[in-house]
């Protein structure tokens, strides 16, 4: 056999090296494509929405209050007072009434900041000044209460929501254990669901501290009216708004709740201003 000169012996590799680089190329091609393709189906197949859940760090303290029999309306002008002379972010609360539901008469939701602003000096010192007048016939006036810390959006969303609604849908959830995250996620799913139907979201709210509960929602309304009307929708549109939020379909909404759920009180309120 003829040897072969040093030329085809430097040619050889250099053609097998670089048909290894083009065959490189193909595949690296053929696995990007691969995928773009799979990014596609899986964007297809993800729900869609453009809600947007509000951030969650502003402390407020939450009261549920019981009166004591015939002292609610006393209680009420109380409260009424503390607001009137308290500083906005240290005494005064936002109030709602019961009308129907749990066993509280009053709901009040104070705007506290954060720990550090709510237990400084200073802010002690204003809270015992508004208070100390009037302390102590406040709590004969109360038969049961329960007090829990939470965050929740900013007072600026809050207090907005609050000054044009008259009516108020509230739900008090305790999760069971471990399902914490998935229930506030769940509830900001049933928000995207109500935003693709052009209906009033709900405001969300996580428990710190105080109280069993971990989460409560607030639907805000103009009136009893304008709750009713909120819950209209065609099964059509109401089957691709659930999709779209990420629920299986419509009728999964209320079951999946309930399988993150030890606990559930429902509440329908009226403002005092």
């Amino acid at each position: 056999m003829p040897a072969r000169n040093v030329g085809e012996n430097c040619l050889l590799p250099n053609l097998l090296r670089k048909q290894s680089a083009r065959v490189s190329i193909a595949r690296m091609r053929k696995a990007l494509l691969a995928i773009a393709f799979l990014s596609i189906a899986i964007s297809a197949q993800t729900p869609q929405n453009n809600w947007t859940p509000l951030q969650r760090t502003y402390l407020y303290k939450v009261s549920f209050i019981q009166a004591a029999p015939g002292k609610l309306l006393e209680l009420i002008d109380l409260q009424k007072d503390r607001n009137a002379r308290a500083n906005f972010r240290n005494g005064s609360a936002f109030m709602m009434r019961h009308s129907q539901g749990d066993r509280w008469d009053l709901m009040l939701v104070a705007p506290a900041a954060n720990y550090g602003y709510y237990y400084s000096p200073e802010s002690i010192r204003q809270r015992a000044t508004f208070f100390s007048q009037d302390a102590q016939k406040f709590q004969d006036d109360i038969a049961w209460q329960e007090d829990l810390f939470v965050f929740g959006p900013p007072i600026e969303e809050v207090s907005k929501n609050w000054k044009d609604a008259g009516f108020f849908h509230v739900e008090i959830f305790q999760s069971l254990p471990g399902k914490q995250t998935e229930l506030v996620k769940e509830r900001e799913m049933e928000n995207a669901y109500l935003h693709k139907l052009g209906q009033p979201t709900n405001l969300v709210f996580t428990r710190d501290q105080g109280a069993a509960w971990d989460c409560f929602t607030i639907g805000f309304y103009r009136d009893l009216q304008h709750y009713a009307e909120s819950a209209k929708a065609s099964p059509e549109d109401a089957e691709a708004a659930a999709k779209s939020a990420g629920f299986q379909s419509a009728k999964d909404i209320g079951p999946y709740l309930r399988t993150l759920i030890a606990l559930h009180h429902d509440t329908l309120a009226v403002a005092v201003k």
